[in-house]
């Protein structure tokens, strides 16, 4: 399994699969993201938030005459957006600095 996707794992809090592939993984986000739309839509607006999902593909992405269903639609963004973090992070990583370590 390629290194961008452990890292993906990890941001989700999802165990690491060998076998779980791309669509695996998008349908696991999907159903956290259904969960969390039925029950606490506060903590999901949070989340995306948090991830920097921009406001108007939320908006595109809860639009009724979209072709996904919401929650497939906003797992996607959530997947993407992840992948953008770890081509990021990869692309500036940095050494930790002694002593300053988290």
């Amino acid at each position: 399994m390629n290194e961008s996707f452990e890292l993906i794992y990890h941001d989700l809090n999802i165990a690491n699969s060998e076998s779980l592939s791309e669509e695996a993984l998008l349908e696991i986000i999907a159903e956290r993201v259904a969960f969390l739309i039925e029950n606490d839509k506060d903590l999901l607006l949070s989340y995306l938030y948090r991830l920097d999902i921009e406001e108007s593909n939320i908006e595109t992405a809860l639009n009724p005459l979209q072709n996904d269903p919401a929650h497939m639609a906003l797992a996607k963004l959530i997947l993407t957006r992840q992948k953008q973090r770890v081509e990021t992070k990869q692309k500036y990583k940095v050494e930790p600095i002694d002593e300053w370590e988290f």
